[in-house]
């Protein structure tokens, strides 16, 4: 594959968050401090992202064109098929990052390893530029993983990397009636979680600890969560809270969507319901009375390049 263009994308910290919000550095400060915060800290940490995109844009020189882009643009930013993608930021940039890039290979940076885990970064600054050139070189090793989608009836479509939520945007009950198969029932719920296996060990992972906890609290035996690799083309759902009524059942409350089988949910909710995908309900779907969701294992995967 030939390459033109070398994306990479950024996120603002949250001195930047604090500026914007509060209109100044020094005001921003005031706040933090008055508020028995060490301001220092948020400056250590904006000064430490700074250094690995000023990193990243002196060594990713490599004769193609370099563009930044700062990460709440990237929705609205066309990806081309000659676009290699450099994500620098915690593991959650790589993970909204992946939904919008196609087929892209994704280099995931981490540009503070002392506060980032970087389970999606695997190369630091300093060694972006020899990942980049394995990937022009086609010798870069790359996983596939597995996204999961959801398709509305009007065609809307919204894809995740980790989980997709299908809900009431605010605490409320959201009212629904979910298929599996040949298997179908109303319901009234916390929302329904759809996790894939790169999303099984993040907010799956808490529902089960949840779940365990409360059949130790009853006696019983807690189950061990459920881990899936992230090539794993299965889907898991849970459906969290579901309460049992004359009016909604509890009887679909957990399983695996097997390559090819897909979860049909319909809205029963006059208002707030929504769709989104890897915690960020700002590009969320509304799913309201008449909208009707396919949730299923998308055909096209997310690739990240590895050491």
């Amino acid at each position: 594959m030939a390459f033109e263009k070398i994306v990479v994308v950024t996120r603002k910290t949250r001195l930047e968050g604090l500026v914007e919000r509060f209109n100044s550095r020094g005001q921003a400060r005031f706040v933090v401090e008055h508020s028995g915060g060490d301001f220092a800290a948020y400056e250590r940490e904006d000064d430490a992202y700074r250094r690995s995109v000023d990193t990243l844009r002196s060594s990713l020189q490599l004769g193609l064109r370099l563009q930044f882009v700062e990460r709440s643009l990237v929705p609205t930013l066309l990806f081309s098929g000659t676009d290699l993608v450099v994500a620098a930021g915690q593991d959650g940039l790589v993970a909204n990052t992946a939904k919008y890039v196609g087929r892209q290979p994704i280099v995931g940076v981490n540009p503070d390893p002392d506060r980032f885990d970087g389970i999606l970064l695997p190369f630091q600054p300093a060694q972006a530029r020899d990942a980049v050139g394995r990937v022009l070189d086609g010798r870069a090793r790359m996983r596939e993983v597995t996204l999961a989608e959801a398709v509305l009836n009007d065609g809307q479509r919204l894809l995740a990397f980790n989980d997709l939520f299908l809900g009431a945007r605010t605490h409320v009950s959201a009212r629904y009636r979910i298929q599996v198969g040949e298997t179908s029932e109303p319901q009234s719920s916390s929302g329904i979680l759809v996790s894939t296996g790169a999303g099984s060990t993040g907010w799956l992972s808490s529902v089960f600890n949840m779940a365990a906890g409360v059949a130790r609290l009853g006696g019983g035996r807690p189950e061990r969560g459920l881990r899936l690799e992230w090539e794993d083309p299965r889907l898991v759902f849970v459906v969290r809270e579901p309460f049992a009524s004359r009016h909604s059942k509890a009887g679909i409350v957990a399983g695996i969507l097997e390559p090819g089988r897909e979860l049909l949910v319909e809205s029963q909710m006059a208002s707030g319901g929504v769709v989104f995908s890897d915690g960020v309900e700002a590009d969320a779907l509304e799913f309201n009375a008449g909208a009707v969701a396919r949730v299923r294992a998308a055909v096209q995967k997310a690739r990240l390049v590895m050491p």
